[in-house]
C-alpha cells in the first residue's frame, strides 16, 4: 500500500507566506515531516490526528540526517498515508528536495513538489534589498560557501566581473575568505554588502558594510547562522515603508493553544510586529466519564466553558454521542469571557452569562449569585482548569467537574532572541517554565490577566506586563504602552515595566 509524499516549500518568514497549495496538504496530510526553520504555527495546520515529526537541519546544533530523512518518508508513504515535507523556502533551492525526490523514486513512491519562496530572494527582500533593480543590477547568482569538500564555489573570479548581485547561502563562516576572493578578483572594497538572519531565524541580524569591512563588522555584531549574505550595488538599498505599524521590528513569542495563538498573532502582525510560536500546547480530548445524554432531560443547569476550546470538543463530543441540540433548551450557559462567547455563539448559542471581567474569580462570583441552593452546574474545561472556579461554586451549588481535555506543550525549537513573550493562561507559565527552564534575558513576559501575570512573577521571575483587558487586543495594547514608556524613558521618563 503506498501512500503519497509532497515536497512543500514553506517559504521564509510568518506562516501566511506559504503558497495556498502547500497550506492545502497540510490541511488534510496524516504525517508532517517539518524543518528547523519552518514557522511552528504550520505544523499546527496539520490535523489534530496527523504525526508531527521535527527533522531541521540547522549549523552548529542537532540535525536529522538526510537518509535518515528519505528512510522516513519512504517508510511513511508505505504505510499509506498522506505525507507532507514542509522545508523551509524552497525544497529544490540547496533545501536537498531533489535528494529526497529521487529517493522517493527509487522506491516507486508518488510525490509532487510545491514551490516556495526560497530564502536567497525573501531574506533581502524582508530586509528592502531587491536581488535585481533598474540600473543596479540586472541579474542575480545564487550560490553555497558550504560545500561538501570545503571548498569555495569555482568561477568567483569570473562572476566578480559581471556586476551582478551575488548573494551566498551557508556561507557566514566563509565571509572573510569569499571578501578576500572577490577583492583580488577586482571587485571595489565600496562594493555595498550585508549580512542577514531573518526569518524564522532565533539570532536576527542586519549587518550593512562595503565589501572591504562586512566582515570585521558582522563579526563585531556577533550574527549567527543562519544568515544570507548579499554583496554587489542592490546591497545598498533600504527599501522598506516608514509607515509601518506601532510594533514594527519588535518580536514576540506567543504561547498557548493554537485557537488562542492565532487570534493574538493575527492582532499583532496587523501592528507591525514580528511573531514567532515559542512554545505550543496542543489541545488532546479526554475520554469522557459523563453521560452527555443527560443533558437531554430536561432539568435546567448551568453549563460553564473558560475557553474557546472547550466549547470546541464539548460540541464534538456531542455530536459524537447522537445528542440532538434542540434538547438543550433547559440549560444556561456561562461564559468567562467574549471570546468563550464568541465560540459558543458560532456553535448557535448565546451565552447567559459573561462577567464584567474576563477571570474566573469573577465567573464565579456573578454566576454564585444566580445560582439556587444545590442547582446543578457543570465545568466544560480543562483537566488543568484553576480549582478556584470549582471551589467558589461549591458553597452554593452541585458541582460536576467535566475534564474534556487537557494541554500538552511542544517546545518548537531553542528559544530565539525575543522583546516580548505572551501568556495567556498561568498553566502555560507553568508549562513553559519545566519545557523551557527561564525567558531570555532582555525579555518582557506579557500576561493576559492578573492570575496569570501572579504565576509568570513567581515562576519565571522575569519583567512583566499585565494587559488591562484579559483578550488578545489586551495583551497588544500592552505592548504598544511598553513601547511608548519606553521611548519616553529614552528621554528621561520612568519605564514601564516592574518585577
Amino acid at each position: 500500500m503506498s501512500g503519497f509524499v509532497s515536497l512543500v516549500g514553506a517559504g521564509c518568514g510568518p506562516a501566511d507566506l506559504i503558497a495556498l497549495r502547500g497550506l492545502e496538504r497540510l490541511h488534510s496530510c496524516e504525517a508532517v515531516v517539518y524543518d528547523a526553520l519552518v514557522d511552528p504555527a504550520l505544523s499546527g495546520e496539520a490535523p489534530p490526528s496527523a504525526r508531527r515529526i521535527p527533522a531541521g537541519k540547522r549549523a552548529g546544533g542537532e540535525s536529522a540526517a538526510q537518509e535518515d530523512i528519505e528512510t522516513l518518508l519512504v517508510e511513511l508513504a508505505r504505510q499509506g498515508k498522506r505525507v507532507v515535507r514542509l522545508k523551509g523556502g524552497d525544497p529544490f533551492v540547496f533545501g536537498r528536495g531533489g535528494e529526497e525526490a529521487i529517493a522517493l523514486e527509487r522506491a516507486g513512491i508518488p510525490y509532487e513538489i510545491v514551490p516556495g519562496i526560497s530564502s536567497a530572494i525573501a531574506i533581502p527582500e524582508l530586509a528592502g534589498i531587491p536581488v535585481t533593480h533598474r540600473g543596479l543590477s540586472r541579474g542575480f547568482h545564487v550560490m553555497t560557501a558550504h560545500t561538501a569538500d570545503g571548498d569555495l564555489p569555482e568561477g568567483l573570479e569570473e562572476l566578480a566581473r559581471q556586476g551582478d548581485t551575488l548573494v551566498f547561502l551557508m556561507g557566514l563562516s566563509r565571509l572573510e575568505r569569499i571578501a578576500e576572493r572577490l577583492l583580488n578578483a577586482g571587485m571595489a572594497p565600496d562594493t555595498p554588502a550585508a549580512v542577514l538572519s531573518g526569518g524564522n531565524s532565533p539570532h536576527p541580524a542586519a549587518v550593512r558594510g562595503t565589501l572591504g569591512d562586512i566582515g570585521v563588522r558582522t563579526r563585531q555584531a556577533g550574527v549567527r547562522p543562519p544568515a544570507v549574505i548579499v554583496i554587489g550595488e542592490t546591497a545598498g538599498l533600504n527599501l522598506l515603508s516608514t509607515h509601518l505599524g506601532p510594533l514594527a521590528g519588535v518580536r514576540v513569542g506567543i504561547t498557548g493553544t493554537a485557537r488562542h495563538a492565532e487570534r493574538l498573532r493575527r492582532t499583532l502582525e496587523r501592528e507591525g510586529a514580528q511573531v514567532l510560536r515559542v512554545l505550543e500546547s496542543a489541545v488532546a480530548p479526554l475520554p469522557l466519564e459523563q453521560d452527555l445524554t443527560l443533558l437531554s432531560d430536561g432539568t435546567l443547569r448551568w453549563l460553564v466553558f473558560t475557553s474557546g476550546n472547550g466549547v470546541e470538543v464539548f460540541f464534538r463530543r456531542l455530536r459524537e454521542a447522537k445528542v440532538d441540540l434542540r434538547r438543550l433548551s433547559a440549560c444556561r450557559f456561562a461564559c468567562v469571557g467574549p471570546a468563550t462567547a464568541e465560540a459558543l455563539e458560532e456553535r448557535g448559542f448565546l451565552a447567559d452569562l459573561v462577567p464584567r471581567e474576563a477571570t474566573t474569580r469573577a465567573l464565579g462570583e456573578e454566576l454564585g449569585s444566580l445560582l439556587r441552593p444545590r442547582e446543578e452546574v457543570w465545568l466544560l474545561r480543562s483537566r488543568q482548569g484553576d480549582p478556584l472556579l470549582r471551589e467558589t461554586l461549591e458553597e452554593i451549588a452541585a458541582v460536576t467537574e467535566v475534564p474534556l481535555y487537557e494541554t500538552v506543550p511542544e517546545r518548537t525549537g531553542p528559544l530565539p532572541e525575543l522583546d516580548y513573550l505572551t501568556f495567556s493562561s498561568a498553566g502555560g507559565v507553568t508549562a513553559f517554565r519545566k519545557a523551557c527552564g527561564g525567558v531570555p534575558e532582555g525579555t518582557r513576559c506579557v500576561c493576559i490577566g492578573p492570575v496569570t501575570a501572579r504565576a509568570a512573577r513567581e515562576q519565571l521571575r522575569a519583567p512583566v506586563l499585565e494587559a488591562k483587558e484579559i483578550s488578545a487586543e489586551g495583551i497588544v495594547n500592552a505592548i504598544r504602552e511598553d513601547r511608548e514608556k519606553a521611548g519616553a524613558g529614552e528621554n528621561g521618563k520612568e519605564g514601564a515595566c516592574a518585577l
